[in-house]
């Protein structure tokens, strides 16, 4: 079942393997919009989770390429008609093409695209201040990840990001926004004091 993380912003698990959680967000508002779609053969338990909320789509943000980010694009496209939105960058291989193509300090609705490579070269960032809130995709990951307690920031694990180094300096740019809550795909998100305890951990993570 989804999970209501705030007020009209939907926590969907598409699947959970190798020890790992899958999921996708849906926000609700004026254009309802889902960031991410999951992995090619995950679109049922992702279909299933976007009707328990009782919202329908009409707007997909894709926050970079990765296979568990944007494999249902199609079968989203299909099912639901949403106007689509990728990165620059982005390859995703679908059959079909984005409505859209977003760069740095683009806006989608609300959102403001921010850049952060490193883990991968097209990743960005989407903040809404009015809203006070941050998708920030795999810029991060929570920290219970690694078993410590939820609710903080850490670097996305080494062995899945291209460039562990670009990945760390690009969370600064996340310095120049406010938000209470991010919602970040591996690991729990934060639902407090987010743009606060995200300055900490760069402040800290940036010491010699």
């Amino acid at each position: 079942m989804p999970t209501e993380l705030l007020p009209a912003v939907y926590d969907l698990t598409v699947d959970e393997r190798n020890g790992a959680r899958y999921r996708a967000f849906l926000v609700d508002g004026e254009t309802p919009t889902l960031f991410d779609c999951g992995f090619p053969d995950t679109t049922d338990a992702l279909f299933a989770e976007i009707e328990a909320t009782g919202v329908t789509p009409e707007r997909l943000v894709v926050t970079h390429a990765d296979g568990d980010h944007v494999g249902g694009f199609d079968a989203v496209v299909e099912r639901y008609g949403v106007e689509t939105y990728l990165p620059e960058q982005s390859d995703t291989g679908a059959a079909y093409d984005p409505d859209h193509r977003y760069a740095d300090g683009d806006r989608v609705g609300d959102f403001v695209a921010v850049y952060t490579p490193g883990h991968r070269d097209d990743h960005h960032a989407l903040v809404d201040e009015g809203r006070s809130l941050a998708v920030l995709g795999d810029a991060a990951s929570g920290s219970d990840q690694r078993g410590l307690p939820a609710g903080y920031f850490l670097l996305p694990p080494a062995v899945y990001t291209d460039d562990l180094h670009r990945a760390e300096a690009s969370l600064e740019r996340l310095l120049d926004y406010d938000f209470d809550a991010a919602l970040l795909y591996h690991g729990a998100s934060v639902t407090e004091d987010a743009s606060e305890r995200l300055r900490a951990f760069v402040e800290f993570a940036g010491r010699p």
